[in-house]
């Protein structure tokens, strides 16, 4: 065990438009380049092409230069139906901040009105890389690691932009209640590896580093972060996977401060998922994680496997998804099938065939309940496409039946819904074809607060975020954000947090806007 006590700092500056040198606040202007597409996937219907958001070529070709060029330098140490009219009706670093308000937006076709004030917000975490410029040589350069936050206003949507040069990377944000009561941000970032909490204080949020090392390969990044219970003892336990020294950890708090408990250790490994759940059913949560050898971009063979280690009762590294020469770096705890016990969903990587033509194995989605043997998952289904990093679980048309939401790098996203037999193909059906990105980030979350669930990706090939809503008949697609710049992001996670957290630069006027 070793003990954290919490580093205070100081609060960050904010600047409207900022001068050059210093902490900005910038008004990212959403609602203004708001688009409706009333066609997606109906219930019942063959879901086939959607009909996407225009794009200029210019605008198009940037990305995709720059995601190329991303893919080959950073994400070696990071990390392929018809459409229907839907009805009408050390102290850390001060952190910088930006923000933009749009213009009034108005409903999509077929869409539930929505207030024009939501009590949540989503928090995206990303890397930002500087648009390339004629002539530059060698990989791009990452900038600091940065946070969108979106919320919606007086009936616009709003983006702020905060960045933390400490590290290069956002892995994961996600609100926190600490053991006083008090609600934070809480982050994991990359290079440096820093674990931290941010406190929002006089409108901008503070941080504080809870647990920050080198990991002593390569590259250290605190990877993904789940919380939960995991000790049975009422506490906020939280726990962490990073790169590239396969390090587990529990991050505990522990008077006052916070003590950080490594599981596992294993040379030259990347855990790129944690997971909580009881998929024994014994009232104990579980925690699991995605260990793998090193990434590699090219499809060749990369061996991993599942494990799961029970805290609370002692119990170390057990493997429970053997994949072979594959691996995965999704995975999803959850009571799907509504049973009252978790069950393990693998979203298993696809391989290109030696010959380089196409693929060897497509990507899968492999179930397991609790004594389903390591090496005998049950596929649920398969997408012809290389890669999937997101899985959700989801309750889209609240018939009270959940599904999953599975979100890959070329091929879109799909709606997955399981028969009366979990154990054969599951219902699959396209969300959106033409929403693409190497993490493709989704969560499906209500953040209106109707009862119902909203889906949320980002579409980074399309530099936009995306909403889709059930409408009584079918889901509705509406963009709610485009990003404006030539910058390369890559968006690795969102999650929903209450708009208290959300830096006051948010609510600046729309007058305050240079766009």
């Amino acid at each position: 065990m070793h003990p954290f006590a919490l580093r205070s700092v100081p609060e960050p500056r904010l600047d409207v438009l900022g001068s050059v040198g210093s902490p900005r606040v910038e008004l990212l202007s959403i609602a203004a380049q708001s688009k409706a597409t009333p066609a997606v996937a109906s219930r019942g219907v063959a879901a086939g092409g959607i009909v996407g958001t225009p794009r200029s070529p210019k605008r198009v070709g940037l990305a995709g230069l720059a995601s190329s060029l991303v893919l080959g330098a950073m994400l070696v140490g990071c990390s392929d139906e018809g459409a229907q009219p839907a009805a009408s009706a050390k102290s850390d670093s001060a952190a910088s901040a930006s923000a933009t308000a749009g213009g009034e937006s108005t409903p999509a076709i077929g869409v539930p009105a929505l207030p024009d004030d939501l009590p949540n917000a989503l928090v995206l975490a990303l890397s930002a890389f500087d648009a390339r410029k004629p002539g530059d040589q060698g990989p791009p350069v990452p900038l600091p690691a940065e946070l969108e936050l979106i919320v919606r206003r007086g009936g616009q949507w709003i983006a702020t932009r905060m960045t933390d040069p400490e590290s290069n990377v956002f892995h994961k944000a996600l609100a926190y209640t600490t053991p006083e009561g008090e609600q934070v941000l809480l982050t994991g970032g990359g290079t440096k590896a820093l674990l931290k909490l941010w406190r929002k204080q006089a409108g901008q949020l503070v941080s504080q580093t809870i647990w920050e090392k080198d990991f002593g390969g390569k590259f250290s990044r605190m990877r993904d972060i789940e919380v939960g219970d995991v000790d049975g003892d009422g506490s906020r336990v939280i726990a962490v996977a990073t790169h590239d020294q396969g390090v587990v950890a529990v991050v505990r708090p522990k008077e006052g401060g916070y003590s950080v408990e490594e599981l596992d250790h294993e040379k030259n490994t990347f855990v790129h998922e944690i997971e909580l759940g009881d998929v024994d059913g014994d009232g104990v949560l579980e925690i699991y994680a995605t260990p793998s050898e090193p990434n590699r971009l090219d499809g060749s063979e990369q061996e991993g496997h599942v494990v799961r280690y029970v805290p609370k009762k002692g119990e170390g590294r057990k493997i429970v998804a053997d994949l072979g020469k594959r691996h995965a770096k999704e995975i999803l705890v959850h009571d799907v099938d509504g049973n009252g016990k978790d069950e393990l969903y693998v979203l298993v990587e696809g391989q290109k065939a030696p010959s380089g033509e196409g693929l060897l194995h497509r990507t899968e989605i492999w179930r397991y309940e609790a004594d389903t043997p390591p090496d005998q998952g049950v596929p649920i289904a398969e997408f012809e496409d290389r890669l999937g990093r997101f899985l959700t679980p989801a309750d889209l048309d609240g018939d009270g039946r959940k599904e999953i939401v599975a979100a890959l790098y070329q091929k879109g996203v799909w709606w997955l819904e399981p028969g009366e037999d979990v154990s054969k193909p599951w219902t699959k059906r396209v969300v959106d074809r033409d929403s693409k990105s190497f993490e493709h980030a989704a969560i499906a979350t209500d953040l209106d607060g109707d009862g119902r669930q909203e889906l949320y990706v980002a579409n980074d090939d399309g530099k936009s975020i995306r909403r889709y809503v059930w409408n009584g008949r079918r889901l509705v697609k509406e963009e709610i954000y485009a990003r404006q710049d030539d910058r390369s992001i890559l968006t690795w996670n969102i999650m929903p947090i209450p708009v208290a957290l959300v830096p006051d630069a948010a609510a600046a006027a729309p007058s305050a806007s240079a766009q």
